[in-house]
């Protein structure tokens, strides 16, 4: 492509407090609609609100955790603007000072170079509530709004314009959330709306430092759809600019089936909100000590914890990346090590078969009922040779989707591995005589020839014969 590509994230992130940002209704995801709700979140005249402190805590915490530098004063604005989710008709942000500002994270470019992404601001605000639309919505059938949301601890994280392509705006949405998990702030679960994010997009000659005309990208509930609509809208300045055009400054919204990105509506202006300084909070104060505090209890984040893994428990680079990529998959990996310590087996399992199962499923490491106990019962019995690995994957099916215990699975399917040789003498020879075509080829010099036999010997016991006895008494068979 001729042009420079450049763009800007703003990314909403949930935090994990026990209230709302200003009134102590409980901040949990529910599904019957409007049951979180009070007169101070549903914007009743005269219900005033009050800070959360849980919420200020967690947003000086994701500050720090980029590298912001804190604003000892601040305090909360009204962003005033008419929606039927905003029950006051305004919404209670930090505009004008934000908490944290001038922060970065470090990403890997294009061409696998370290490179520092700014944070403009860190700021916190609360959410709005959220429209259902039935029968068409509006246009033509109805639309009824959840409060459930509104008034939920949010922190935004606006991104300077740093980021050169889809690939490295998904990678810096990707180590975000490791952030925000690794820190305690957020869970960020995009389907339930914990973290959503909007992104800016221009393009401009190469060499040019004016920023191009940007468009505004909404509705990407994920990390794929994010790199995407990019993608998309990317080529879809590039078009407008190659004919000779002018991209119009607009807000869109990425449509998952048709694949494209739909207009919405023009762009507002920072200034059509008409912000100011919010008349029933009282401003933020932070002493330089608050600050040092949150910096100090840090806990160890996912670069740190890879570069442990590998020095520690000797597990290779690649390894250690993707398990600590995701906070709950690294803790799982150390629970299931306490109990079962080969590091390098544990890690083959819970990055293969166990990630896998969780992807399917659609959780994390801690919300599978496969705990790392279960994860460590199914590796000793492999390790006792009580069962092959092939039945442990088996095993692992069945007690991942049924919640049962890997050894009460075993039992119940009589999976427990034959090591009886006199009973597996019996089996080998019946697959040499039925095989003599295989043996001779094997005797001819073709040691390949040998894992077709094995294979039928595995095929008679389901899988269940000891692979190591089984070679053991092909070989002395054939061979004696």
């Amino acid at each position: 492509m001729k042009y420079e590509v450049v763009i800007g994230l703003e990314v909403h992130v949930e935090m994990l407090t026990k209230c709302k940002l200003f009134c102590s209704c409980p901040n949990r995801f529910v599904a019957e609609p409007n049951v979180n709700t009070c007169p101070v979140c549903l914007g009743f005249p005269g219900a005033l609100p009050q800070m959360s402190r849980e919420a200020l805590q967690q947003a000086l915490t994701a500050s720090v955790a980029l590298n912001c530098d804190i604003a000892l004063y601040s305090y909360f604005d009204r962003k005033n603007y008419f929606y039927p989710d905003m029950p006051k008709g305004y919404q209670i942000s930090q505009y004008y000072i934000p908490l944290g500002s001038n922060g970065y994270l470090e990403i890997d470019d294009d061409r696998g170079d370290y490179k520092r992404i700014g944070i403009g601001r860190v700021h916190m605000e609360e959410d709005a509530g959220k429209l259902v639309h039935e029968g068409g919505g509006m246009a033509g059938g109805s639309s009824m709004v959840d409060y459930n949301r509104a008034g939920v601890p949010l922190i935004e994280i606006v991104s300077k314009p740093d980021l050169s392509s889809p690939g490295e705006a998904r990678r810096y949405l990707e180590k975000l959330k490791s952030i925000m998990q690794y820190s305690g702030v957020s869970d960020c679960k995009m389907e339930e709306g914990s973290l959503r994010c909007d992104a800016n997009v221009s393009l401009r000659e190469p060499g040019e430092k004016q920023l191009g005309i940007k468009t505004e990208l909404k509705n990407m509930n994920s990390f794929r759809a994010v790199e995407k609509s990019l993608a998309h809208e990317i080529e879809r300045q590039a078009g407008i600019l190659n004919s000779g055009d002018i991209v119009a400054t607009q807000t869109l919204r990425w449509d998952e089936d048709s694949q494209e990105t739909i207009v919405m509506r023009g762009k507002l202006e920072a200034d059509d909100y008409r912000c100011f300084a919010d008349p029933e909070l009282a401003p933020i104060e932070l002493s330089g000590v608050e600050v040092e505090k949150a910096r100090q209890s840090l806990p160890e984040m996912a670069d740190k914890r890879a570069g442990r893994f590998v020095e520690e428990y000797g597990l290779p680079e690649y390894d250690a990346g993707v398990l600590t990529a995701s906070r709950c998959l690294a803790d799982y990996f150390e629970s299931c090590l306490q109990l079962f310590n080969k590091p390098k087996e544990v890690s083959n399992w819970v990055m293969g078969e166990l990630s896998a199962h969780l992807n399917n499923a659609g959780v994390e490491a801690d919300q599978a009922s496969f705990a790392p106990e279960d994860m460590a019962e199914l590796l000793k019995m492999i390790n006792n040779q009580e069962i092959s690995g092939k039945i442990a994957k088996e095993v692992l099916d069945k007690a991942f989707k049924g919640g049962k215990k890997p050894r009460q699975v075993v039992e119940e399917e009589g999976l427990l591995q034959i090591s009886d040789q006199s009973e597996l003498e019996t089996i080998v020879e019946r697959v040499i005589s039925d095989n003599s075509d295989t043996v001779e080829s094997y005797r001819g010099g073709k040691s390949k020839a040998l894992g077709h036999l094995v294979g039928q010997v595995m095929r008679e016991t389901r899988g269940k014969a000891n692979p190591q006895l089984v070679n053991e008494l092909l070989v002395k068979k054939i061979d004696g």
